[in-house]
């Protein structure tokens, strides 16, 4: 069930759009466990407010569902990030190097469309499954198949708004079996189904 973390403002205290009131909570929250992602929140504001991007065509899930399951609503570090924070470069310490990460996001990215096994991404990275699991959840703070998941539900939300596909045709280009599977995954990750999802953030 997606959580939205935000604390809101009053209703009354600004006249900003939900979406963007979620990205402030979401960069917030982010800041000290997360820089990249706060700073990719901040990004989006920005093109959102110059009128850059519409909202939803950033390619990530409803701001209000993005962080859901990742960061706490007091802030702290949950179970799975790592408690030594990052490294100077950036990265979580015990996690994986940079280029580990960059290889196996193309690898997912290139095969979303298709089964993608724990054990080829292991093999990519060089490690053992076990040992790989661990080090991609202290990296991302998600399981492999849990970001495979998002990817593909991600996937499919860019392919609602940009294409005129239907949802079965749009399940199967995102490695599902049918538009069932799509609905009951996308409904855990974003809290609504996608008929519904892409009736209101699709473009006239």
């Amino acid at each position: 069930m997606a959580v939205d973390f935000m604390e809101r403002p009053r209703a009354d205290a600004l006249a900003l759009p939900p979406y963007l009131l979620d990205l402030v909570g979401q960069a917030r929250r982010a800041v000290d466990v997360d820089p990249g992602l706060a700073r990719r929140c901040l990004e989006t504001m920005s093109a959102l407010l110059a009128g850059e991007v519409a909202p939803g065509m950033d390619g990530v899930l409803p701001p209000a569902t993005a962080l859901a399951g990742r960061l706490p609503a007091d802030g702290t570090v949950r179970q799975g990030w790592p408690k030594g924070g990052l490294a100077k470069d950036g990265l979580a310490k015990g996690g994986l190097a940079a280029w580990q990460l960059a290889r196996i996001r193309q690898h997912v990215e290139d095969r979303l469309d298709s089964t993608i096994l724990v054990e080829d991404l292991a093999s990519i990275a060089r490690l053992s499954p076990g040992h790989f699991c661990r080090a991609f959840k202290v990296s991302t703070g998600e399981t492999p198949h849990g970001y495979i998941v998002r990817q593909r539900i991600r996937r499919a939300q860019r392919l609602m708004l940009s294409t005129d596909d239907t949802l079965s045709q749009i399940a199967c280009a995102c490695g599902l079996t049918d538009q069932a599977h799509l609905t009951r995954l996308f409904r855990r990750m974003v809290n609504e189904t996608p008929l519904v999802w892409r009736r209101n953030w699709r473009q006239p």
